[in-house]
C-alpha cells in the first residue's frame, strides 16, 4: 500500500509522543548528560556502556575511591557522597581466601557508577600474623590452583572490569603473606603473585587489573619496594597504601615510596589505602594530599580508608571525624579534576534478571 508523505509524518509524531521519553532499553536517559540508574529490571538488548581496562587506566581525571566497612553498600555511598560533595569512582572491598569471588559486588560498584577495586587477601578470615596453611610457597607450587582457577573464571564470567589488588602491603610485617611470616622466605612474594597471575592469564581472563600495592617503606623491614615487585608484565597499576600517623603533610609520607616507584615502571600508581589518624595534624595532613596530587599527574587518584576503630581500623580515619578536615576534604575535591561520574552509565543485566 503506498502512503503518503504526510500520513507517514503523522505517523511518526503519534509514534513518538508515545516512546521518546524512554531509550530502547527502558531506561529513562533524563536531561543530556545526566545519569539514571538502572532499575535492575529485564529488558531488552540493553547497551552498555562499560570502560576497557585500558581506559580505566588512562583515567579523564583522578579517581576519588573510597572504602567503607560495608563497601560497596548504597547506603554507605551516599552517605560519603553527602560528606564529601562529590561521588566516589572507586569503591574498595575486602575479601580473604575463604571466600569464593562475590560477582554482586563488583556489580553493585558498577550500579553505583564506580569501579570495584576488590583487595583479595590470601589467608583466612583470622586476624593471626601466622598463617603457614596460606604460606607463599603453597600458592608458588600450585596447592590452591583450583581455587585460584575457579575464582579467575567466575571473574571472567562477570564479564565487567574489576581491580584486584592482591596480597597488600607486602613489604610489611604485619600481614601472613609477608615474607617475615607463615614460613615465607625472600623471593617467595614474587613467585606466588605470578603463578597466580599465570592461572588468571591460562583462564583468559582479560577484565581484571592487577594493583600491586606495597606500603610506604617508611614502618617497613626493609626500606625499598625493589625485591617485592613481580615485573611490568605481572602489574597493571602500581598502589601505594599511605597513612598521616602525626606527620604535617602527605609528601612526607609519600615521596620517599614514589620515588622507588617511578624507578621501578611507568606504570599508573593509585593511592590505594590512606587517611590520617586524628589530632591537630589531621585537617593540613589531609587538606596537603591534595595539593601533593596537583604536583603529581603520574597518580591516578586516591581512596580513602573511611573506617572508625569499632569497625577494624588502628586509628579513626575518617574524613568526617573532625569539622575542620572534613572541610579540608571537601575544598580539596572540588580543587581536583575528578574522573567523570558515573563511570559507567548502563549495565549489563544480571544473568539471573528475569521479567
Amino acid at each position: 500500500m503506498r502512503t503518503t508523505r504526510a500520513a507517514l509524518l503523522a505517523l511518526l509524531l503519534v509514534l513518538c509522543a508515545a516512546g521518546c521519553g524512554e531509550s530502547a532499553d527502558g531506561v529513562g536517559r533524563g536531561a543530556p548528560g545526566s545519569w539514571v540508574r538502572p532499575t535492575g529490571r529485564a529488558s531488552a538488548a540493553p547497551t552498555p556502556n562499560v570502560p576497557t581496562t585500558t581506559q580505566l587506566l588512562n583515567p579523564d581525571g583522578d579517581y576519588f575511591g573510597v572504602s567503607t566497612v560495608g563497601s560497596p553498600q548504597p547506603q554507605e555511598t551516599a552517605s560519603v557522597v553527602a560528606a564529601a560533595g562529590q561521588h566516589p569512582t572507586i569503591l574498595e572491598y575486602f575479601r580473604n581466601w575463604t571466600e569464593p569471588f562475590d560477582p554482586d559486588a563488583v556489580r553493585e560498584s558498577w550500579d553505583e557508577g564506580a569501579v570495584p577495586l576488590l583487595t583479595w587477601e590470601p589467608a583466612s578470615q583470622s586476624k593471626a600474623t601466622d598463617q603457614p596453611e596460606y604460606a607463599l610457597k603453597r600458592i608458588a607450587n600450585g596447592s590452591f590452583d583450583s581455587y585460584i582457577t575457579q575464582y579467575a573464571l567466575a571473574v571472567k564470567a562477570v564479564g565487567l572490569p574489576v581491580i584486584i589488588r592482591f596480597a597488600h602491603e607486602m613489604n610489611g610485617n604485619w600481614y601472613p603473606w609477608s615474607e617475615q611470616n607463615s614460613g615465607n622466605a625472600p623471593g617467595d612474594f614474587v613467585k606466588a603473585w605470578r603463578h597466580a597471575h599465570d592461572v588468571f592469564a591460562n583462564a583468559g581472563v582479560t577484565n581484571a587489573i592487577w594493583l600491586w600495592s606495597p606500603n610506604t617503606v617508611r614502618g617497613t623491614p626493609e626500606q625499598s619496594v625493589e625485591p617485592y615487585f613481580p615485573g611490568v608484565d605481572y602489574v597493571d597499576m602500581v598502589g601505594v597504601d599511605a597513612y598521616g600517623f602525626g606527620e604535617k603533610t602527605a609528601g612526607e609520607v609519600l615521596d620517599p615510596t614514589v620515588v622507588q616507584l617511578l624507578q621501578l615502571t611507568r606504570k599508573p600508581i593509585l593511592i590505594a589505602e590512606t587517611g590520617a589518624q586524628p589530632g591537630a595534624e589531621q585537617p593540613g595532613w589531609t587538606a596537603s594530599l591534595f595539593s601533593w596530587l596537583h604536583r603529581h599527574p603520574q597518580v591516578i587518584g586516591f581512596v580513602w580508608f573511611q573506617h572508625s576503630v569499632a569497625e577494624g581500623a588502628w586509628h579513626d580515619y575518617r574524613f568526617t571525624v573532625d569539622p575542620a578536615t572534613q572541610t579540608a576534604f571537601r575544598s580539596g575535591l572540588a580543587g581536583l579534576t575528578l574522573r567523570r561520574w558515573p563511570v559507567a552509565s548502563v549495565l549489563p543485566p544480571s544473568p539471573t534478571a528475569s521479567g
